[in-house]
């Protein structure tokens, strides 16, 4: 594979700090390689089988398929399952220690998702999970995996969107209005389905599909759930978040108000992560085409009866 020389979209943005993203991924992927803390990628599996299963409903094989931002190798942990569906799978992730991870299950290599070294045309299926939430030039990640891809290959992927974790958000942003008067960005923001629909229109994907769902997680209480995130390397690396040690007392009180608002009949908290699913093909001229405007050979007057009288 050799680098096609991409310019960043102009419509990129300077969101999250990618070498804090990086560092967190490393972390997570010492914690994950070593179970230090249990299964730290049960979302990445969760959301991972349920991203093969939808491609099992997709009726054709593929020979060569990439999975950017890989993880520890979930995607390819589902594919075993069904080895017919792919028959060669190579896997990025921009942390290194991510990539020797996956090595084990499949080919590996270091790259960012908005900079990928990848000929144009040469990839029969692009697949991500869960990890473009965290590129800042989506427009353009969009636009090299359309590059990548050759005529009539296929994109799937999933990323955290819209209101995931609005219960932590909520809580931690009433307590800091209340303890200091104002608030600051200490959850990472997500886009919507339409903003990423809207981007992969503009990619140049043909018949783009998006879905969302949401999975709900229960935890003992707000720190259980910090702890969780910072294991699985999916805590706040916005530029503009606050960079000094908080204060205890903040944390504290928004554990209360989220207990308070959100404990359930097993006096557990839940924390919405809501996943978006993406699907869109590389243009083709095999493709089903909308009809032409002005080209339908039936009246709709032909389905219509008169109901007025006289």
């Amino acid at each position: 594979m050799t680098d096609t020389s991409f310019t960043p979209s102009s419509d990129a943005v300077n969101i999250f700090d990618r070498n804090v993203v990086r560092m967190r991924r490393t972390r997570a992927a010492k914690i994950t390689a070593e179970k230090e803390f249990g299964d730290a990628n049960f979302l990445f599996m969760e959301v991972a089988d349920r991203l093969v299963d939808r491609l099992l409903d997709v009726s054709r094989n593929f020979d060569l398929a990439l999975d950017i931002g890989c993880h520890s190798g979930e995607v390819h942990h589902w594919l075993q399952n069904c080895p017919e569906k792919v028959k060669h799978l190579i896997q990025c992730d921009m942390a290194e220690a991510y990539a020797k991870t996956a090595n084990a299950r499949a080919a590996s290599f270091v790259a960012n998702e908005d900079l990928l070294p990848v000929k144009p045309e040469s990839l029969d299926l692009v697949i991500s999970n869960l990890s473009l939430h965290w590129v800042n030039d989506l427009p353009g990640a969009f636009a090299q995996i359309r590059q990548s891809l050759k005529p009539d290959g296929l994109f799937m992927g999933s990323m955290m969107g819209g209101e995931s974790l609005f219960e932590m958000r909520s809580a931690i942003m009433e307590a800091e209005i209340e303890l200091s008067g104002g608030i600051s960005p200490r959850v990472s923001p997500f886009a919507d389905i339409r903003d990423a629909g809207s981007l992969m229109q503009r990619a140049g994907f043909n018949l783009p599909v998006l879905d969302s769902e949401v999975i709900d997680v229960t935890y003992e209480n707000l720190f259980k759930l910090a702890q969780d995130l910072r294991n699985m390397g999916e805590t706040n690396a916005v530029h503009e978040r606050v960079k000094s040690f908080s204060s205890r007392q903040l944390f504290m009180r928004a554990a209360e108000i989220y207990a308070e608002k959100h404990t359930n009949d097993e006096g557990r908290i839940p924390a919405s992560f809501v996943i978006i699913y993406m699907h869109g093909w590389a243009p083709d001229p095999s493709q089903q085409q909308p009809a032409k405007p002005g080209s339908g050979q039936t009246s709709l007057a032909d389905f219509l009866t008169d109901t007025q009288e006289g």
